[in-house]
Parts: structure tokens; sequence; C-alpha cells
């Protein structure tokens, strides 16, 4: 007859290679049954874990080889996306905050924000996005969003609702202004319209909140810090010795003792063109190793690079893409590897 406890030590010696502990003590192994099989379930910390195959083989063979080695093991997998931001009246519910950010515009950064966030939804995610590009938001096309956000009373304090669209919970400016219309505002207002969209939005339980920066290192980057709980930040670039230099920037502003945060990794986006009419061709268009080079000046991970995909425009710019789109799978890679970031970082719970 087998105990659970020769199942459980023999699970013991598995190890989440990220978290550098075992199983067992990290709490990922629940409702251990034994009869006829052996089956539980294997608990991961994020829907977007790319070893999910190998912890499930690793399993299996730690109770073959210590256990039984005809035993049939059954292991469902799900997922807990653990917090790693101080539980707060700050964005309750919220499990992880990740800030987009670049040093200039034109590097792909809401892109990015958008996709990344639908590719994380698509994986099984809780997610919301928020458009804190005030000047320029760019979440009401591509998304295909024209609606505002619907108010209401919360405790005597008017709260707004997210828009909820595609499987994500979306806020932007540009859901209350008309289109074309210019913010034409100095920095403190600037700076109060991205404040209530962090305390007086009731976002709910989620998984990742994606804030979507404007470019530079101005007044919501400072508002940022000064209010939001950060998981950390991820920063975009292209291989051009100029969106480098501006990311530099960036960088160095995350970097400031009295405003540092945990910076992610780089992503370097518009690395490359393939041709519909030649697929076994890449052309680099802007240079080639801008963004690893970058990581590896600062220590930093270098969470992938991104093609250029004119397809993949059309589609934001009709507002038509969607969490299952064939144009997110690169997307989809570059998830997996930022789900494995933020799964390092330092839980509360």
């Amino acid at each position: 007859m087998i105990d659970k406890a020769e199942v459980l030590k023999a699970l013991s010696h598995v190890d989440d290679p990220d978290l550098k502990k075992d199983l067992v003590s990290l709490g990922m192994i629940e409702g251990l049954v034994i009869g006829d099989i052996i089956s539980f379930t294997l608990v991961l910390t994020t829907p977007a874990c790319p070893m999910k195959d190998m912890l499930v083989n690793a399993c299996k063979n730690a109770i073959r080889l210590m256990v039984d080695a005809e035993i049939v093991v059954d292991i469902t997998v799900t997922s807990r996306v653990r917090s790693s931001i101080p539980i707060s009246t700050t964005l309750p519910g919220v499990k992880h905050v990740i800030a987009i950010a670049s040093g200039k515009g034109g590097v792909g950064k809401s892109t990015l924000s958008a996709s990344l966030a639908l590719a994380l939804s698509g994986l099984g995610a809780k997610v919301g996005l928020l458009d804190a590009d005030i000047y320029g938001p760019s979440i009401p096309t591509i998304f295909g969003v024209n609606q505002s956000p619907q108010m209401i009373m919360r405790e005597g304090k008017q709260i707004m609702l997210p828009i909820e669209a595609k499987g994500l919970k979306l806020l932007s400016i540009g859901f209350m202004t008309a289109r074309g219309q210019a913010i034409v505002w100095r920095g403190p207002m600037i700076s109060s319209a991205f404040k209530q969209f962090v305390n007086d939005t009731e976002w709910g339980d989620l998984d990742y909140l994606i804030i979507d920066l404007p470019p530079g290192t101005g007044d919501v980057q400072l508002s940022l810090v000064q209010t939001v709980p950060l998981t950390g930040v991820v920063i975009v670039t292209t291989p051009q010795e100029m969106a480098l230099s501006d990311a530099r920037r960036a960088l160095g502003m995350f970097s400031i003792e009295t405003i540092a945060k945990p910076i992610l990794g780089v992503v370097e986006n518009m690395s490359y063109f393939i041709p519909e009419d030649a697929p076994e061709k890449k052309y680099r268009l802007f240079g080639e190793g801008g963004g690893k080079a970058l990581s590896q000046e600062y220590g930093l991970p270098f969470l992938g690079e991104l093609p250029f995909n004119p397809a993949l425009m059309q589609a934001l710019d009709k507002g038509e893409l969607t969490a299952d789109s064939i144009h997110l799978k690169p997307f989809v890679l570059l998830a997996g590897e930022l789900a494995r970031q933020v799964s390092m970082a330092k839980t509360t719970n």
C-alpha cells in the first residue's frame, strides 16, 4: 500500500527551476489521492508557464523512481498567480502591475502592451490594460472601442468601471474624448488623471494589470512610481542606436535610488521583417542585436525579439486583433518569458 508521505517525499525532490524551491514546500501539490492510480493537481504560479510539460514529467519520473515504477500517475495542471505587490487600498485584487516603458515614441510600446495583454489572457490569465498615454492614447483604436466607461457610486465616491472587450478590462482617456480631440493639459492635470485611473477605478480581481506608459521620463512616470505598487517595468526598444540611447534614459530613471523599480527585462521590437512571398528570408531593417546588447550592458533579462509584421499592424489599425490571432504567436512566447520573470518577483503570499 502506497503511503501519501512517500509520494510527497518523492515530489519534494522536484524543484521549480525559477523559484529554486521544491513543489511541496511551495504548496504547488494539491488534492493528492492514492488508489489504483496516483492523482493530484499541480498548481503553477502562472498560466503562461513555459516549463509546464517539464514539471509534469519530472513529477511522474520522481514517483516512478522513488515510489512505484508501474503506478499510473494522473496530473491535472492548473494555475494560481501569486501576488508580488503589497496588499493595500491601491489596486486591491490586482496581483501584478507591469509597466511598459520606453525612452522615445515610435518603438511599438502600445502594440506590445496590447498584444501582451491579449497573449496573457489567451493563456488563461485575468488581465487589465491601462492606457496611460494621455496625449496620444492608442488603446481605443487598437481594440475598436469608442464608448465611455460607466460611472458608479461606491461608499459615497464616484468610481469608474473599465470597459470589457476581447477578454480584457480596458481604460483610456481616449474613451472619454472625441476622436482626434487634442488633450491640451499641463503636467499637474496629467498626473491627476493618471491617479484617478488608478485610485478611482474598480479594476476587480486581476492576475496582471499592464500599464502602457507614454514615452519619456515625465509626469506620468513619476506619478506611477509614487502611486502604484509595481511588480516591475519592461523596457522596449528597437535595434537602432537612437532608440537604444533613449531606452538607456528610461532605464536610468527607474534606477534612481529614490524611485527605483525592478526591471523585468528588455524587449527588442521591429527586429526583423519576413516577406510573405519569401518566408525563408529574414531582413534586419534597423540593425541587429541592439536590444540583447542593452540587456547585457545592464545585466537584465532579454525577453525576446519581435518582428515587424504589416499584417499585425493592419489588424491593430482595424481593431480586429484577438487573443487567438495567428499574429500573436511571437507575443505568446514573449508572454511566457515575462511570466517567468514575474513569478520570480518577491511574493507577498
